[in-house]
């Protein structure tokens, strides 16, 4: 089993909404950012949003912003992605990632990130 274990993925119509977590399925550290990345088929994976350790930094791809929300619950351990107004061109394979030890931000990019999750397949679709 991957570390991190996505959830809440789903088919939805267009203009509609989920909410994605993700949470970690074994001990990963007690500090660490959580990415978010998203890989349509036939596309390379790319970055949608991520959060810092203590949330209080967040990014967001411009294709994203104003419509996601990333967000965390530290004593859950969970990390939540609010999609509202989705569209077709969100379908995709989503993805979180965490960076073990991180001491400031998020990074963007997917090399930085030292964990895995193994994807939930959201498809926005009428």
């Amino acid at each position: 089993q991957l570390p991190l274990v996505e959830s809440g993925g789903g088919l939805v119509q267009p203009g509609g909404s989920l909410r994605l977590s993700c949470a970690p399925s074994e001990f990963i550290g007690d500090y660490y950012a959580i990415g978010w990345f998203r890989q349509a088929p036939g596309k390379e994976r790319e970055g949608v949003s991520c959060i810092s350790a203590s949330g209080s930094i967040t990014k967001y791809a411009d294709s994203v912003k104003g419509r996601f929300t990333i967000s965390r619950d530290n004593a859950k351990n969970t990390v939540y992605l609010q999609m509202n107004s989705l569209r077709p061109e969100d379908t995709a394979v989503y993805y979180c990632a965490a960076e073990r030890d991180s001491t400031w931000g998020c990074p963007r990019s997917r090399d930085q990130y030292d964990y895995w999750g193994q994807g939930t397949q959201v498809t926005v679709s009428s």
